[in-house]
């Protein structure tokens, strides 16, 4: 027990300091806050079946399991950042979990812990796991998929029997049939390289799998459309096929397309795996020059275990590789596959001969990694501090909303121009609204105090002159319009002002 304390103690770090983060550091713009308020409305409302974007505008772009999960812990914590990215750390632990013991059963334990351990810091799983993000729950059905697959092989257990129906489940009330074709793919790629394997398809119960993955998932998709028609064919058709084949898909209700040159995924590959995934290359590259070890390779190769989690961290990236309309955190279900195969290669890179105890002590193979583990959880830390001191630094209006409420009265409205950015949605609780920059004068009007928030990249250009704001963000300046010294119009807006009704 004593020469695994290291591995315990960095574990720790890894889990401890998202925890803490999810509690200090505010949401900022734009997924964060979108997904919360989509769970936070869902809290509010008690409509479990229909995902909401705003009030009366159904969400049609990802299925509900995450936000199930964020509005079930919004019950028990209240509507918080903390309480809305609590089930994204949660089934974070669960798919170390299943790794670990999947890498455990098939390798052995040493190798088992490093494998968490890399996972948990790579630089995308650690920072999904404190984060309002749907892809740690699709991560974590690809996980059940690929780990059920290959332990149904080795393991009788009923639950490894069935934790490849499970995970599709959970893919596919999590993203949607995108589930099929991460584990599937990966699996028949590994199939072809290892015919041998194909047997493998003989472990699972076929007929009641299929079953129980209807019987979970397909009611859903049902009720969903039967109380917002049209889901299913933005869903299928706009979601899964037009969003991969047109990097500048115009048919996005909720965002823009993300445009980028095929193969950029590689490089989302490198952000998503730091620092371990420089770390892989030198490996490979040391094993491709060196004659001894790419003997020791082939060899290491041949074996179809290992061929598995190669498959499985290969495809994703390889599948994304002629698509444009990416994210990083598509490379997320991949990395439970990258880990094991790292963990596995790291020791048997080395020079070093060991005896035989040391090839058993987590603390003999894992003197290297401890430096890159502590990357990830080190820059949180100082991201946490340097938050504190200079929030404006984040794109959030959390502070913005706050100093409406406890400056002044209660009751003065809160606008912004233009639009409303998610966080300030999700802060006011969807109090704060939308103001057209000639509705400003009507406002104005009225007689009444009314807080304006301003883009910072509007002010030159809107007819109403502001003076020094009371409140600022990264991205907005905050007025009380009506209070003296606060504002003053251009020559136009003072002419519209003389000729408006209300005024005469």
């Amino acid at each position: 027990m004593r020469r695994n304390t290291g591995f315990f103690v960095l574990l720790g770090i890894s889990l401890l300091v998202p925890l803490i983060a999810m509690t200090l550091i505010p949401l900022a713009d734009t997924s964060e806050p979108r997904y919360a308020e989509i769970a936070r409305l869902m809290y509010e409302s008690g409509d479990w079946i229909t995902p909401w974007f705003a009030p009366g505008n159904p969400f049609w772009g990802k299925p509900p399991l995450s936000f199930w999960l964020q509005a079930a812990s919004m019950h028990l914590f209240g509507p918080t950042e903390f309480a809305a990215r609590l089930p994204s750390w949660l089934v974070t632990v669960i798919t170390l979990g299943l790794l670990y013991r999947c890498c455990a059963t098939l390798f052995n334990a040493t190798t088992a812990r490093l494998a968490v351990l890399i996972y948990a810091t790579s630089a995308l799983s650690f920072i999904s796991s404190g984060a309002v993000l749907t892809d740690p729950f699709l991560a974590l059905g690809t996980t059940l998929c690929m780990t059920g697959w290959i332990m149904a092989a080795n393991s009788s257990k009923v639950f490894w029997r069935y934790s490849f129906f499970i995970g599709l489940v959970v893919g596919l009330l999590a993203k949607g049939p995108l589930i099929l074709v991460l584990s599937g793919g990966a699996i028949v790629l590994w199939m072809l390289f290892y015919p041998q394997a194909r047997r493998t398809t003989l472990s699972l119960p076929w007929a009641k799998g299929i079953a129980l993955t209807i019987l979970l998932s397909a009611p859903w998709y049902l009720a969903a459309e039967i109380k917002t028609p049209g889901f299913l064919n933005y869903f299928f058709v706009g979601e899964h096929f037009l969003r991969f084949i047109d990097p500048g898909w115009e048919g996005d209700l909720y965002g823009t397309a993300h445009k980028a040159p095929f193969g950029t995924i590689w490089y989302y590959w490198l952000q998503a795996s730091f620092p371990w995934g420089f770390a892989g290359l030198v490996i490979l590259m040391k094993g491709l020059l060196q004659t001894t070890q790419r003997t020791k390779m082939r060899q290491y190769l041949s074996d179809p275990r290992l061929g598995y989690f190669l498959a499985w961290s290969l495809f994703t990236p390889l599948f994304f590789t002629v698509s444009g309309n990416i994210l990083w955190t598509y490379i997320l279900p991949s990395l439970g596959g990258f880990s094991i195969c790292l963990a596995y290669a790291w020791p048997k890179s080395s020079t070093k001969q060991y005896s035989a105890s040391e090839k058993t002590s987590f603390a003999t193979r894992a003197a290297g990694p401890t430096f890159l583990a502590m990357i990830a959880p080190s820059a949180i830390v100082a991201l946490i501090v340097v938050v504190s001191y200079t929030p404006q630094l984040l794109k959030t209006e959390k502070l913005l909303v706050q100093h409406t409420r406890t400056t002044g009265p209660s009751d003065i409205p809160l606008y912004y121009l233009d639009e409303v950015p998610f966080s300030a949605r999700f802060y006011s609780f969807e109090s704060a609204k939308p103001l057209k920059e000639h509705e400003i004068i009507n406002k104005m009007n009225s007689g009444q105090n009314f807080w304006l928030a301003v883009p910072k990249n509007r002010l030159e250009s809107t007819e109403t002159r502001f003076n020094q704001p009371v409140f600022a963000t990264k991205q907005h300046n905050l007025y009380l319009i009506n209070s003296p010294g606060q504002y003053e119009l251009t020559a136009r807006a003072k002419q519209t002002h003389l000729n408006d009704p209300i005024t005469q």
